[in-house]
């Protein structure tokens, strides 16, 4: 490990020398990731972009990605585009990563299965806003939102996650 590694804790995330307080999926921590479980997948997971909404903030950083208006997530393992960004209009089951609330205002993406998914494993683990202290995800990290900016300006392309079989 590194000083430049996210691990997670059962306190929340050491990142940076600080522990940041975050909430995980609902199903907990998960060696078997399967879609809908609502599992954060153990493992070591590589941030591999940042998507952020143009118009409720600025660049966050030199390498983010504008979330536009027809932006989507395909969730659907029986689809070519499973576990990528496809766009609108799209037949398939997805996510819509332009939402009406803030959820996704600010999204880092993992690399868990992707780019080549398999099929069942699981969608995008995302690190983004929580709802609420302790409300859990679908499997993604989830952040108060002014530690997530934080976060983001602090993280590199390739950064690791690391989810531990057992959150010491």
């Amino acid at each position: 490990m590194t000083p430049a590694d996210m691990v997670l804790t059962r306190q929340g995330m050491r990142f940076m020398g600080r522990m940041w307080p975050c909430t995980l999926g609902r199903g907990g921590v998960s060696a078997h990731k399967r879609e809908g479980d609502g599992a954060t997948p153990v493992g070591l997971h590589r941030i591999v972009g940042l998507l952020y909404r143009p118009d409720r903030m600025a660049r966050p950083t030199d390498w983010a990605v504008p979330i536009r208006p027809g932006d989507l997530w395909s969730d659907d393992p029986g689809h070519e585009d499973y576990n990528l960004m496809v766009r609108a209009p799209y037949p398939h089951s997805h996510e819509t990563l332009r939402r009406s609330d803030p959820l996704y205002d600010l999204v880092l993406l993992t690399d868990w299965n992707w780019p080549r998914a398999v099929k069942g494993r699981g969608s995008a683990i995302f690190l983004h806003r929580w709802r609420r202290p302790g409300f859990p995800t679908e499997g993604c990290v989830a952040f108060r939102p002014d530690h997530l900016h934080r976060i983001a300006g602090l993280i590199r392309f390739g950064t690791r996650l690391i989810v531990p079989t057992a959150l010491t």
